[in-house]
């Protein structure tokens, strides 16, 4: 069955607002399902085997297996914590994943002068799209899943994560990913993170500390689907009322009142 979907194009040049564009998805599948470690075997990712956000650079060196390591970090979430991470399948194939934890859980990010993130907030780490499935938005559907997956556990007020001004070490922008084994951490784009909510908490030269609040995103998100059914049509004007009337054959504009 083809699908409608929307994505929500870059501001214009001048200033205008963002255009709403429309696909179709009649070849394509895709779904953004909770992340397992039967996901992690499948995705092969610079990601997959980077430790940076789990574990302190002491217990990082020690590590012999790195996606063994990671394998048990996300074991040990789900337990203590509850889901923690969200993946992509296009046609039922992972295409991407989002990894997201209370900060105790996350060591590593205290290495950033920005930290540490707020009480209230839950911390996203790594959001990675594959080289051949960026460009489609693959990034902004794993960040708006995760999004709804913590409004829909309530008591969480808000998302933060540590952006990148340098640019996009390959989230979904099409460009290559850094190199993760020479120790490049894992860390969003600025320019990424603002496209899909995020907005600066405590600006830093190199990387500012950025938050979505669930509140905003959830009201920004009924305020989309209202127009997109306004422009699909679903949501019609209501017809006129019908002229009423005091007794067969006569209309209240016949009434010598209204003469």
């Amino acid at each position: 069955m083809t699908r409608l979907a929307w994505r929500i194009g870059a501001p214009h040049r001048s200033g205008g607002p963002r255009t709403v564009r429309w696909s179709e998805e009649a070849r394509v599948g895709r779904k953004v399902v909770r992340l397992t470690l039967d996901h992690l075997e499948e995705l092969t990712a610079p990601c997959r085997t980077c430790l940076f956000w789990q574990l302190d650079p002491v217990r990082r060196a020690r590590v012999e297996d790195p996606a063994d390591e990671l394998d048990a970090w996300v074991s040990e979430v789900l337990r203590e914590w509850g889901s923690c991470g969200r993946v992509v399948l296009v046609d039922g194939v992972p295409k991407g994943f989002a990894l997201y934890a209370p900060e105790s859980f996350l060591p590593g990010a205290a290495a950033f002068a920005t930290a540490p993130v707020s009480t209230d907030a839950v911390l996203l780490t790594q959001v990675y799209v594959a080289p051949d499935a960026r460009r489609g938005g693959l990034g902004r559907m794993l960040v708006q899943g995760m999004a709804r997956d913590l409004m829909e556990r309530g008591g969480i007020k808000a998302v933060e994560a540590f952006g990148d001004t340098r640019g996009d070490p390959g989230w979904d922008s099409g460009g290559p990913p850094r190199d993760h084994a020479r120790g490049s951490r894992c860390v969003a784009s600025v320019e990424f993170l603002s496209s899909v909510g995020f907005k600066t908490r405590r600006p830093h030269a190199r990387t500012p500390r950025m938050r979505m609040d669930l509140r905003s995103a959830l009201t920004w998100r009924d305020e989309v689907e209202a127009a997109l059914e306004k422009l699909m049509g679903v949501v019609r004007p209501r017809p006129a009322p019908k002229p009423s009337t005091d007794r067969p054959g006569r209309t209240l504009r016949d009434s010598p009142t209204d003469r």
